[in-house]
């Protein structure tokens, strides 16, 4: 069974590794989401698991990889709009 926090766990991973290795602490991660510090570590340690970011990673998971990029391109636009 997937568990969401390791989802969240391969993100904060990829994106530590986004920034040629630099540590991104919970507290940085959890501002750039805009949730309390608190609510980020019950995500990577699985003590609350946030409903909707699993189901967009399931809706992301069955797209092929073209569709996922162009689709991640709109998503990314959006959101710094």
């Amino acid at each position: 069974m997937t568990k969401i926090s390791d989802i969240f766990n391969i993100l904060h991973n990829a994106l530590e590794s986004k920034n040629l290795g630099k540590k991104i602490s919970q507290s940085q991660m959890a501002d750039d989401l805009g949730v309390s510090m608190r609510t980020y570590q019950d995500w990577r340690l699985g003590i609350s698991k946030p409903q909707a970011a699993f189901a967009v990673c399931k809706m992301l998971c069955e797209l092929d990889d073209d569709e996922l990029i162009f689709t991640l391109k709109k998503i990314k636009k959006i959101i710094k709009e």
